[in-house]
């Protein structure tokens, strides 16, 4: 089968001269991640590849957002307002599922970097192949706690939800922008210290029913409004502004790329416009469809965002310039458009753009894998012809 060329010649030549270089100052992850990987990765046989414990982990992600998809496709299965009691509740035993598929997901995504430098088998095609997995793992894991505390009593309503879900890939993007920039990957404290705490949320909801989560904190906040107040502050005290300080550091101490402002804002124009144009489309939604269908429409977001992530971790990993526009803005355009010009066509063009986006995402991300694969002369799911 013939492999689509995505990648070009000086990404290929770039990838062969790219040396991964990572910062991990969080305590959690010094102390307690790192330890435990650390003897989990010794159970793992070294005839598995890592990219398979890779793969298999974001599987695990992507089956709770299937399982609350089905249990839960419209977010009122926790919530107790019409028209949320006209829907059953999500059974306990399905959120110790996705406490242990999220459990499994993380540890996995934890010890496969563990596992290569274990079996001798490090190289770049297993850091774009985990990385790009995660930038569609960012989109489904939020997307997959708003089921905890649903959409209506003591949680918060679809449109702020969506705001939330751009603060979450917003953060992750930035990581890689700076990464970009300064040529270090800087992991940010509250990864580790959020997929701990997704972790208890699903045990303790799984244990004591999602009604546990419906209180007030003080002055009439919702526990859903104090888990939305904590995901801004971890982005906009920590996570952001230490992005945007190694950034100055690196032009400060001449470390980075010293790209010139125009070059280094480049990788900005495109997630600003993808923001754009879904937002329009939210507030000019003729249908309100973010209250109609918001997990829909937020799968197209957070795919048609991993589609421009990825690439920007192509260029970063590559070292050459990050490209101005994707194509998708194009299609997600016209369907503003369309949404705005043909009202009764909404579902059917969200449909379709979430369709489209599915498709050239994956396409696009067997093609890279199978172009790199066919470069380095290695398989991406086995370890025994690594050495041919």
């Amino acid at each position: 089968m013939t492999v689509q060329r995505y990648l070009t010649p000086e990404q290929l030549v770039g990838f062969e001269n790219y040396k991964y270089s990572a910062q991990d100052t969080s305590p959690l992850s010094y102390y307690v991640m790192h330890p435990f990987w650390n003897a989990v990765v010794k159970i793992c046989p070294r005839w598995v590849a890592p990219n398979v414990l890779t793969f298999v982990g974001f599987l695990f992600t992507v089956g709770n957002f299937v399982i609350l998809s089905i249990y839960d496709y419209t977010y009122y299965a926790s919530s107790d307002a019409p028209p949320g009691n006209e829907y059953p509740p999500i059974p306990n035993a399905v959120w110790l599922a996705c406490a242990f598929n999220h459990f499994m997901a993380h540890t996995l995504d934890g010890i496969d970097g563990k596992q290569a430098r274990r079996t001798g088998t490090s190289g770049p095609l297993g850091e774009l192949f985990d990385h790009g997995l995660d930038s569609w793992t960012t989109s489904f894991i939020p997307m997959c706690l708003l089921s905890v505390f649903g959409r209506a009593d003591y949680s918060i309503s679809p449109l702020r939800f969506y705001f939330v879900l751009w603060n979450v890939l917003t953060c992750f993007y930035t990581t890689h922008w700076e990464k970009y920039l300064t040529k270090i990957l800087f992991l940010p404290w509250g990864f580790d210290i959020s997929q701990v705490l997704i972790f208890i949320i699903y045990l303790v909801t799984g244990i004591w029913g999602q009604h546990i989560w419906k209180f007030e904190i003080f002055w009439g906040i919702s526990s859903g409004s104090m888990f939305e107040c904590m995901m801004y502050t971890g982005s906009l005290v920590t996570s952001l502004p230490m992005s945007f300080y190694n950034v100055y550091k690196s032009y400060r101490d001449k470390t980075g790329k010293m790209l010139g402002v125009w070059e280094a804002s480049r990788p900005l124009v495109c997630p600003i416009l993808c923001f754009i144009l879904c937002t329009i489309w939210v507030f000019q939604s003729p249908s309100d469809i973010i209250n109609r269908d918001p997990r829909m429409f937020m799968y197209m977001v957070g795919t048609i965002f991993a589609n421009i992530n990825c690439r920007l971790i192509v260029s970063q990993m590559s070292s050459t310039r990050c490209e101005l526009l994707n194509w998708l803005m194009a299609p997600l355009a016209l369907a503003v458009a369309v949404v705005w010009i043909i009202p009764s066509l909404e579902m059917a063009t969200l449909l379709v753009l979430s369709s489209l986006a599915s498709a050239a995402h994956i396409h696009y991300g067997v093609h890279v894998v199978r172009q790199m694969c066919e470069h380095f002369h290695i398989m991406c799911f086995s370890i025994k012809d690594r050495a041919d």
